[in-house]
């Protein structure tokens, strides 16, 4: 069933967005960002790109990074990036409640699911 993706924009800039969303959780869960990547097969400069734009749309900082080294760094979501979060799952949930009779028939539309796939 196609699904409605919902993107946040800040000028040209996709401040959240559920890739975006889906990296926050990562990063809470995995206290950081290089393991936030590696837990979604991303490369840990895409993960910080985004990161950065995200810290970089908002007021503040939604990601707290402490650098590695000897210690070890990590990251945790700041309060106003739990709050971002919660949010745009919200936001999330009632775009695609109010758009389910349209997106049901507009799935008629469609060409089956796995006629869109790649071929091996």
């Amino acid at each position: 069933m196609p699904a409605p993706r919902l993107r946040i924009l800040l000028g040209s800039a996709i401040a959240i967005g559920p890739g975006k969303a889906d990296l926050l959780e990562a990063i809470d869960r995995c206290g950081s960002i290089s393991a936030a990547a590696r837990a979604m097969d991303m490369s840990y400069r895409r993960a910080w790109l985004l990161t950065d734009t995200m810290n970089r749309c908002f007021r503040d900082d939604l990601v707290a990074a402490a650098p590695g080294g000897r210690r070890g760094g990590g990251a945790a979501l700041t309060p106003l990036g739990r709050e971002v979060l919660d949010r745009y799952r919200q936001m999330e949930a009632k775009a695609a409640a109010s758009l389910a009779d349209e997106m049901a028939s507009f799935q008629g539309l469609l060409r089956p699911e796995d006629l869109t796939r790649d071929s091996d």
